[in-house]
């Protein structure tokens, strides 16, 4: 028996219950640092499975560690799995017309419930393998709490929890059969606080001291300040407590968040000094005091060249998902559901991505029915971020893209809520969980590979992990 077949029939086995624990996750929706119910859940499978469960690790008490070994325990492979939702995207599966379960309450809308089940059914098909060919090993998977808040990651590789370890994998759902040739930019989010004094916005307007000016003025500082950064760069605000409702009273509280984007650490906090000042400024200038937490802080994600060869090879041997006629109808409907400049957009993109003369046939079918080829770096960078670049400043780390959606899925989206528990979802899951189980155990079983992967690692980072977050920052549980 192959390898891949090996993979395959451990991965048939657990089919079922693997797809039942995706829909269930994806029915709990659990916004981050509070999946309590998907993270017991895939604990209780890992348990059941011959799995040490660690739970409540780097403070965060959704964010646990699993492991199985033998023999020595080298070497030691990790895959990622991530398992939290967004606020406000909930929608009736495989539905292409907007219809929430729960008008307003959260959905899967980055597909999260698909990558921790389908990164659960590789570990545990890598663990068959162990067992199998009683070959000496340790597989660990890594429950990533929070992806879509303040993060995990960075928590855990502060913590040493990836010392040791002789490198990773991941995935994440997308339109696209390909190793991520795009980097991620590094980010740090902050809640900025303005403390003022009330009084009566009539009678009394001199004695009052306007928290929510502090709040407004720092935005227009802050608004002067995009001419005078970088192209890639960007800054993104909210408004969590304006103040309150009463226009009558001067407000002496507000509380905004803000999030610095930049390609590499050392610009994001540059960047970010220069976002504090303007808040020290709209302070001053209102009389007010400010105060500021640093809440989330992820490095930039950069693909490992030596892995992204190697395990495009992988993806190769286990090939795109098996798509039927109905799942193409699916997609269509799903494409269609886009508003018409968004998707115009969307047709450009899959003529520039795939050719013109492709496009026609594209938007009768619209699912990626190919492997891409690897094209060593420079990468070009991607203006979203990801914990998953702290692990790759800790241990040689490659994040896999398999499609589990239509081609031209805006992420974010109720439609991507809708595809993580269709079809659509369920065949692009198990295709990743072969394509990350292949990767991991020819990684295992190349020497010369791992070797290569920690050279290239060492020549960018130094060798070294350096935790983005300030000194004695601590996980935001209840307060992100």
């Amino acid at each position: 028996m192959t390898d891949l077949e090996q993979i395959e029939q451990s991965i048939a086995k657990r089919e079922a219950a693997i797809l039942d624990a995706n829909d269930k996750i994806w029915s709990y929706a659990e916004l981050p640092y509070e999946e309590y119910r998907s993270s017991a859940l895939l604990c209780g499978l890992l348990e059941k499975e011959g799995f040490t469960v660690e739970t409540g690790v780097a403070h965060i008490p959704t964010a646990f560690i699993a492991k199985y070994s033998r023999g020595s325990g080298k070497p030691v492979m990790g895959i990622l799995g991530e398992f939290d939702a967004l606020a406000a995207l909930s929608q009736q599966a495989a539905t292409p017309v907007r219809t929430p379960v729960i008008s307003g309450a959260p959905g899967h809308g980055c597909g999260h419930s698909c990558l921790g089940t389908g990164a659960l059914a590789a570990a545990l098909a890598v663990k068959d393998h162990l067992d199998a060919c009683r070959k000496d090993g340790t597989i660990v998977y890594y429950g990533c709490a929070a992806e879509e808040g303040a993060g995990a990651k960075q928590f855990m590789a502060r913590d040493g929890l990836f010392d040791g370890v002789d490198f990773v994998y991941t995935w994440h759902p997308a339109a696209r059969n390909e190793v991520q040739q795009q980097n991620n930019v590094a980010i740090m989010g902050a809640n900025f606080e303005f403390f003022g004094r009330s009084a009566h916005a009539g009678g009394s307007p001199h004695l009052g001291r306007s928290a929510l000016d502090a709040a407004e003025l720092m935005s227009v500082g802050v608004n002067y300040l995009r001419e005078h950064m970088i192209d890639q760069a960007r800054i993104h605000y909210a408004y969590v407590d304006a103040g309150g409702t009463s226009p009558n009273v001067v407000q002496d509280h507000s509380l905004v968040k803000y999030e610095v984007r930049a390609p590499k650490v050392h610009q994001m906090k540059e960047l970010f000094e220069r976002v504090v000042k303007v808040a020290r400024g709209a302070a001053m200038m209102t009389e007010t005091e400010m105060r500021y937490e640093v809440t989330m802080a992820f490095s930039d994600y950069v693909p490992n060249d030596v892995l992204g060869r190697f395990a495009t090879k992988c993806m190769m041997e286990v090939g795109a998902p098996k798509w039927e006629e109905t799942d193409f109808a699916l997609a269509k409907s799903f494409l269609e559901s886009y508003d018409p400049a968004t998707l115009e957009t969307i047709r450009a993109e899959i003529a520039a991505d795939f050719g013109a003369d492709r496009l026609a046939e594209l938007l009768q079918k619209p699912l990626d029915t190919e492997i891409h080829p690897y094209t060593d770096g420079p990468h070009p960078y991607h203006s979203g971020s990801t914990d998953v670049g702290d692990v790759g400043y800790a241990v040689p780390t490659l994040n896999l893209n398999v499609a589990t959606c239509c081609l031209g899925n805006v992420g974010h989206t109720w439609q991507m809520t809708a595809q993580s528990c269709s079809p659509l979802a369920h065949k692009g899951l198990l295709t990743a969980a072969k394509m990350l189980a292949l990767c991991t155990i020819r990684t295992m079983q190349s020497p010369e590979t791992i070797r290569a992967a920690w050279e290239e690692y060492r020549a960018r980072t130094g060798g070294v992990y350096h935790c983005p977050l300030p000194d004695g920052a601590m996980p935001p549980v209840g307060r992100y």
